[in-house]
C-alpha cells in the first residue's frame, strides 16, 4: 500500500490537482502492463451534439458570402453584413444546397424562431450572421437580444420543467459555469451582499471550488455545511435544512443535481426548502448551479420555485459536449431580493457604490445587480468591452434552438440512455443490486467504498483499513495497480473512503472494468487484513505457549 506519510502530503490539494499525480501513475501502469488507461476523473463527455454544429459551420459560410456582397477586395477584405433582405437571401442560399450538412436544420430553425418568438426575420438572421463573423463588440454587453429570448425559453424547459414562474429572468452570457462562479463571488462582495466574516451555507457534498473559494482571503466566508448523506439517498435531512433558519446564514449555495453524487433534489426536498424560505427566511440568498439538470427527466430547480431569491448558473458544456466552447449563463429574476438588498444598504455603502458604478450611468442606484455583475467582470472601467464573444453566443442560440425544436426530446433520451447504461455496467462490475432512482442523473457516480466494503469484506476489515491505511490510498492504488483514475470523494466533502467516477467520458465497455478494479482493490485490502490477523494470532500463540 502507498505510504501513509506520503499520502498526507496530498490532503490539502484539490481532487483536480491530485488527479494529475494519479494520471502519471495510471499511464505508467498502462505502459508497463499493456493494460488500458482509464481516466474517469474528469467530466468531459465523449459525445457531441452534431446538428447545431453543422448549422454553425454552414452559417459561417453564408456569412462570408454576405460580407463579400458588401465588399470584396482582391487583397482579401470583406465588408460588414447588412440586415436589409438578409433573411430571404439566406433562405434562397440554403435552397440551392438542400443536402449540405446543416442546411435542413437552418432552413427549419429560422421560421421556427420567427414564429415562436415573434422575431423580425431580417433582424434575427442579421444577429446570427453579423455575430458569427465577429466584427462587432457584443451589444448589449450582457447578452444579444435574440439570443437572450431563445436561451430564456431553453432554461424554462431545462431548469423549470416547462413550468414558467411569473415574470422573466435577466440573463448574462458568460464563459462557462466556472466564469459564472468567479463573477458572482466578486460581485456579491463588491456590492456588500457578502463580506469577509459573513456566514454562508454550502449543500455538501459539492463541487470542490465552492469549498475552496469561500476560504480565499478575497472572501474569507464562514461556512455551514448542509449535508446530504448517502443514508438519506443524498437528500438534505430535515435537521440539515433547518440549519438555514439561522439568520447569520446570508446565502445558500448548492449544486443540483449534485457533483459528485449525481443526485438531484427530490420534489419533497425542494418543497421543504421552498416552504422554509417563503415563510421564515425570505431574505436568504440562494445560488444554484444546475449544469446537470438536463440529465434528470422533468428536473425542477430552485430557480423556478424561489425565483426572487435565487441566482441560477447553467453551463451548456456537459449536455451538448462543448466544454471547449465555454458557454454558460447567469439568470436573475427581474424582481429579486438582490436589488432590494443593495438599495437598503447603509447610506455610506450606497454612496461608495455610486462612486464605483458612477462612470457607467447617471443613475448608478438604478443599475440592476445583474448589470453590476457584467461591469465587475471587467473591473467596471472596462465595461465597454464586456460580454461573451459573439460567435460563442451564436453557438449558444443554435444549441438552445436544437433542443427547443426537438419536440420528442430524442437528443435528451439518447444522452440519458448513454450515461445510465454505463452506470448499470459499473454497478454490475461492483457486484451491487440497486433499485433505479429517478433523481439520479448518472453523469457522475459516487462509490462509497466504506459502505460497500462493510457488506463485502466485513466490518473488521474496514476498521483495520480506517486505522492503518490512508483514505487516499484507494485512489492511488487504483491508478498504480489497475491504471484507473477516479477522484477522491473526500475532496468534495463526501465520505473520505469514497470515489467519484465520471460516467460520461469513457467508452461503454470499460465501466464494468472500473467496478471490477474497485473490487480487486477491496480484495487486496481484505487479504492484507487477514494476513495481519494471522500474524497477530501467531504472535499471540507463541506468547501464550508454556515455557519448555
Amino acid at each position: 500500500m502507498t505510504e501513509t506519510l506520503k499520502l498526507k502530503e496530498f490532503e490539502t490539494l484539490s481532487p483536480f490537482e491530485i488527479k494529475d499525480e494519479l494520471i502519471k501513475l495510471a499511464k505508467s501502469t498502462s505502459r508497463r502492463t499493456q493494460s488500458a488507461f482509464l481516466n474517469a476523473g474528469r467530466g468531459n463527455p465523449n459525445w457531441i451534439a452534431t446538428a447545431p454544429r453543422e448549422a454553425f459551420f454552414l452559417l459561417g459560410q453564408f456569412a462570408l458570402t454576405e460580407s463579400k456582397r458588401v465588399m470584396s477586395h482582391p487583397a482579401g477584405l470583406g465588408g460588414m453584413p447588412q440586415a436589409a433582405g438578409i433573411a430571404p437571401r439566406l433562405e434562397a442560399w440554403l435552397a440551392e444546397r438542400p443536402d449540405t450538412p446543416g442546411a435542413p436544420f437552418l432552413s427549419a430553425m429560422v421560421p421556427y424562431a420567427v414564429t415562436s418568438f415573434g422575431f423580425e426575420p431580417d433582424a434575427f438572421v442579421h444577429e446570427l450572421v453579423d455575430s458569427i463573423i465577429g466584427d462587432n463588440y457584443p451589444v448589449p454587453d450582457r447578452m444579444l437580444v435574440h439570443n437572450e429570448r431563445i436561451v430564456h425559453e431553453y432554461l424554462m424547459w431545462a431548469m423549470c420543467g416547462g413550468q414558467k414562474p411569473a415574470g422573466k429572468f435577466d440573463l448574462y452570457a458568460v464563459e462557462g459555469g466556472t466564469a459564472a462562479m468567479c463573477y458572482l463571488f466578486k460581485s456579491l462582495k463588491a456590492n456588500r451582499l457578502l463580506m469577509p466574516g459573513d456566514t454562508i451555507a454550502l449543500g455538501t457534498p459539492i463541487f470542490t471550488p465552492y469549498l475552496e473559494m469561500t476560504h480565499l482571503e478575497d472572501y474569507a466566508l464562514n461556512v455551514v455545511h448542509i449535508k446530504a448523506p448517502q443514508e438519506n439517498k443524498f437528500q438534505f435531512t430535515d435537521e440539515e435544512i433547518n440549519k438555514l433558519l439561522d439568520p447569520k446564514i446570508k446565502a445558500f449555495f448548492l449544486v443540483n443535481p449534485g457533483n459528485p453524487t449525481g443526485m438531484a433534489l427530490s420534489g419533497e426536498t425542494v418543497a421543504k426548502i421552498t416552504e422554509l424560505v417563503r415563510t421564515k427566511r425570505p431574505d436568504l440568498m440562494i445560488l444554484t448551479d444546475d449544469v446537470y439538470g438536463t440529465f434528470v427527466e422533468g428536473f425542477h430547480s430552485l430557480l423556478g420555485e424561489l425565483p426572487q431569491n435565487t441566482i441560477g448558473v447553467y453551463s451548456y458544456s456537459k449536455y451538448f459536449g462543448c466544454t471547449g466552447w465555454r458557454l454558460g449563463v447567469i439568470a436573475i429574476h427581474e424582481d429579486n431580493i438582490f436589488d432590494r438588498a443593495i438599495a437598503a444598504l447603509p447610506a455610506a455603502e450606497v454612496t461608495a457604490l455610486d462612486r464605483r458604478y458612477g462612470p457607467l450611468t447617471l443613475q448608478p442606484r438604478d443599475l440592476k445587480f445583474i448589470d453590476r455583475i457584467v461591469a465587475d467582470s471587467r473591473d467596471v472601467a472596462l465595461n465597454h468591452t464586456a460580454g461573451l464573444s459573439l460567435p460563442q453566443q451564436v453557438m449558444m442560440s443554435l444549441f438552445s434552438l436544437a433542443e427547443l425544436m426537438d419536440e420528442q426530446k430524442a437528443y435528451q433520451a439518447a444522452c440519458m440512455e448513454i450515461v445510465h447504461r454505463r452506470a448499470w455496467s459499473m454497478i454490475e462490475g461492483l457486484g451491487l443490486h440497486l433499485t433505479p432512482n429517478p433523481n439520479f442523473d448518472a453523469y457522475y457516480g459516487l462509490i462509497d467504498f466504506e459502505f460497500w466494503a462493510r457488506k463485502n469484506i466485513g466490518d473488521d476489515a474496514v476498521e483495520y483499513l480506517k486505522k492503518n491505511v490512508h483514505p487516499l490510498d484507494l485512489a492511488f492504488r487504483l491508478a498504480e495497480v489497475h491504471g484507473i483514475v477516479l477522484l477522491n470523494g473526500g475532496g468534495f466533502e463526501a465520505p473520505n473512503w469514497s470515489l467519484r467516477v465520471s460516467l460520461a467520458n469513457l467508452p461503454d465497455d470499460v465501466y464494468d472494468d472500473i467496478g471490477r478494479g474497485v473490487r480487486a482493490v477491496a480484495r487486496g485490502y481484505r487479504d492484507a487484513y487477514e494476513a495481519r490477523r494471522r500474524t497477530m494470532q501467531e504472535h499471540k500463540e507463541v506468547a501464550e505457549a508454556p515455557a519448555e
